[in-house]
C-alpha cells in the first residue's frame, strides 16, 4: 500500500513550482531565524549530495551552491519555501577539507541545531547508496533518536549502482533502522541527475508544511 495517493503526488509536485529563496547562511547559533516556521533539515556526510538534492526538487541548477570538494557547506543555509516551510542544508559531516579547529566548529553548531530547534518537523538523512551506512551517520542517528527528532532515510545517487547493488544496501539499512526508536520506516530511494524518486521526496515535505 502506497503512502501517498497519485493525487497527493501530483498535488506535491505542482507545489514545487511554488517560489522557494535563500533566506540566510548561518554560522553561529545566535543567527538562527526566530523558530516560528515549520523546518525540515538535510543532513549526510560530506559531498553526498544535499545541495544537489534540494536544486533538483526546485528543478534549480544554483539554489544551493554544489561543490566537488568535500565539506564546503560550512554554515546552515536556510531556504524559504513558499512562506510555509524552511528547508535547511546543513554542513556535511564526516570528511572536510577545512581547517580542524573550523571543522570542530561547525559540526558543534549542527548537533546543537539538530538537539534544540523546537520547530524542526524532520532531518532527512542522506545515506550515499554506494556505500550504505557509516560510522559518522549511526552517530548522527543516535543522536537523534536520543532528541526524539523524527528522521527519515534518503538513499542518494542511485544511478551509480546496479539494481542487485541497491537491493542489498536498502534491506541492510531497513534492517538497522528497526534499532533506532526516531527512524521513519519507509527509506526513500533517489537520484538528483536522473530525477529517480524526486516525486516521493516532494510528498513527504508537502505532508510536513503547515
Amino acid at each position: 500500500m502506497e503512502k501517498f495517493s497519485l493525487q497527493e503526488i501530483a498535488d506535491a509536485v505542482a507545489h514545487f513550482n511554488r517560489p522557494c529563496d535563500f533566506v540566510i547562511s548561518v554560522a553561529r547559533l545566535e543567527q538562527l531565524p526566530e523558530a516560528t516556521v515549520d523546518e525540515v533539515a538535510f543532513a549526510g556526510r560530506s559531498n553526498v549530495g544535499k545541495s544537489s538534492l534540494i536544486n533538483a526538487l526546485f528543478n534549480q541548477k544554483k539554489l544551493a551552491k554544489t561543490s566537488s570538494t568535500p565539506g564546503r557547506t560550512q554554515q546552515l543555509n536556510f531556504f524559504n519555501f513558499d512562506q510555509k516551510l524552511y528547508l535547511v542544508d546543513l554542513p556535511g559531516y564526516g570528511y572536510a577539507q577545512a581547517p580542524e579547529k573550523l571543522v570542530r566548529q561547525w559540526q558543534n553548531m549542527l548537533k546543537i541545531y539538530l538537539r534544540g530547534r523546537p520547530n524542526l518537523r524532520r532531518v532527512f538523512v542522506l545515506i550515499d547508496s554506494r556505500h550504505g551506512l557509516k560510522k559518522e551517520d549511526l552517530e548522527i542517528m543516535k543522536m537523534l533518536d536520543e532528541s526524539a527528532v523524527s528522521y527519515q532515510i534518503v538513499l542518494t545517487k542511485t544511478d551509480k549502482i546496479t539494481a542487485g547493488e541497491l537491493q542489498k544496501n536498502l534491506a541492510k539499512t531497513s534492517e538497522e533502522l528497526a534499532k533506532h526508536a526516531a527512524a521513519m520506516n519507509d527509506i526513500l530511494i533517489t537520484s538528483s541527475e536522473k530525477k529517480i524518486g524526486l516525486d516521493f521526496l516532494k510528498a513527504e515535505i508537502c505532508s510536513l508544511m503547515g
